[in-house]
């Protein structure tokens, strides 16, 4: 999962784009990279880490212009090298910059095809560089200094019609403009925005809503499924439908985790859909499981918060806050191996012993991937003093793989895969767990948005929308994942660029 944006503006875009990429922050910390054009000259600074640590003052003196896009990467295929960080580059036609969130399935073939085709070599492993160069080599092929919508939005139709997955897409056109489009399936979001001004209107596109909001512009609409969107560098803004046959099926994960709770997608409260599926879930419980004698909900910080209190109001039981979080401590996830991993959740939790000791606890968290640092909680929950720990997911279980852009383990590795609720319960040492039902899921997520007939649940239901995922497909997916994994590859590269080079200190 990466955030995205892209700004057309009348005055310097640097301070816009700093500022909606740490709106964006939630959706990728390992990486964070800005690029602007002045003079028809790039501008870049790119590295791993947060947004906060990757720009200094003396960097956004640099990133001059009032054209700029910006990304936070989240890795989902290749390494963590800084090699891989975003915006990339190409220099013909015209000079081509690109930030991309998603994940192309057809990769592999995609690569093969443009050394054949069009003798382009990809320098990183990221499909993010193969997307880029096939907007390149089919923009190439319009043969024209001049660049007119026209030409823009005929490129657009014939990348849809090679590639195939997720992606949410923003390009800057040096002397042009920005484009930016999004899959046909609309299963990453995108969001167009503006803002009025003295001197004429200014554009930006994002992952979410809120890097809308948290820069001063006003929220316009999303990006349509296959549509695109073009912003001249003068400010004309010209959108057009470039796939064959668009569908609406939204990722349902950014409702359940992702996205921030201040956010809309697809005209979806974030919020709003996580009260429902509190509201849902709380409903089962109370039906279903009235004998468990629950004394309080106690949510994992932080995305289920909003969820175990609906749970809580449903139930007519107290709601506490029985876990402070620590906000310094690295994510669990990307620590080599299970000890430091577990380690890792005990320095980022704590428990209030007084909220635990004596009582029947309910602890509800959003989904449950692996199910070590759920283990890890119930285990705490324990020792803090609680008398019976029932653990709610207000997710189902995650069974399958994701495909579309979110770095989920292989199936091997998922909890979920292949067992029931019940051997899942046995092996994170609960006295009950409860899962949302898929339906409920879809429901509560469709309340806030009827038009929406189908979402995206491949991770739950095994069902891939795209049409293109066999077992073969997960297992090279899975061998690469390995691969990755036992090389134990290092950050070596030095990728703070500067395009520009007026000043040399790094």
């Amino acid at each position: 999962m990466c955030g995205i944006v892209g700004i057309v503006g009348k005055d310097p875009v640097n301070q816009a784009l700093y500022d909606s990429l740490t709106m964006l922050q939630h959706r990728g910390q390992d990486a964070a990279g800005i690029m602007t054009v002045h003079n028809k000259t790039l501008r870049l600074r790119k590295g791993n880490g947060l947004v906060r640590d990757v720009f200094h003052t003396r960097h956004m003196h640099r990133l001059q212009g009032r054209i700029g896009i910006g990304h936070v990467r989240y890795p989902t295929a290749g390494s963590s090298s800084s090699a891989e960080a975003q915006p990339f580059y190409v220099n013909s036609p015209f000079g081509i910059a690109m930030a991309h969130n998603g994940n192309l399935t057809n990769a592999a073939e995609l690569q093969e095809r443009l050394f054949a085709k069009a003798r382009r070599h990809i320098n990183t492993t990221s499909d993010s560089e193969i997307l880029l160069n096939i907007f390149a080599h089919e923009l190439y092929q319009q043969q024209s200094l001049e660049l007119s919508p026209d030409d823009v939005f005929a490129t657009v139709s014939r990348v849809h019609r090679q590639i195939r997955g997720a992606y949410a897409v923003v390009a800057m056109v040096i002397g042009h403009g920005v484009v930016a489009f999004r899959d046909p399936w609309g299963i990453r979001p995108l969001v167009l925005g503006q803002r009025e001004t003295e001197h004429g209107n200014e554009y930006i596109v994002a992952s979410e809503s809120v890097a809308i909001d948290g820069t001063g512009f006003e929220y316009l609409r999303d990006v349509e499924p296959g549509e695109a969107i073009y912003i001249t560098e003068n400010g004309e803004l010209y959108s057009r439908q470039c796939a064959d046959n668009p569908q609406h099926c939204p990722c349902i994960f950014e409702y359940v985790y992702f996205a921030r709770p201040d956010s809309f997608i697809d005209k979806i409260s974030v919020y709003a859909s996580r009260v429902n599926m509190g509201r849902k879930l709380g409903e089962k419980i109370k039906r279903d499981y009235a004998d468990l004698a629950i004394d309080v909900v106690i949510p994992i910080p932080e995305t289920s918060c909003d969820i175990a209190l609906q749970i809580a109001n449903v139930l007519e039981i107290p709601y506490r806050q029985g876990f402070v979080k620590n906000r310094y401590i690295g994510r669990t996830f990307i620590m080599p191996g299970q000890t430091l991993r577990r380690k890792a959740v005990r320095r980022k939790l704590n428990a209030i012993g007084a909220e635990f000791r004596g009582k029947n606890v309910l602890l509800v968290d959003d989904s449950i991937v692996r199910g070590t640092t759920s283990e890890q909680i119930i285990e705490m929950a324990r020792e803090a003093g609680a008398k019976n720990v029932y653990f709610a997911s207000a997710a189902p279980e995650i069974r399958f793989p994701n495909v579309y852009g979110i770095d989920m383990p292989s199936a091997n590795e998922l909890i979920g895969h292949g067992r029931e609720a019940s051997e899942i319960n046995a092996l994170i040492k609960a006295d009950g767990l409860i899962y949302q039902d898929l339906s409920d899921l879809i429901a509560a997520v469709k309340e806030e948005n009827p038009s929406i007939n189908q979402f995206e649940t491949s991770v739950f239901s095994g069902e891939y929308i795209t049409g293109d995922i066999n077992q073969g497909y997960l297992d090279r997916l899975d061998a690469a994942r390995n691969d990755i994994a036992r090389n134990g590859e290092e950050d070596t590269e030095d990728a703070n660029l500067e395009m520009h080079n007026e000043d040399d200190e790094n």
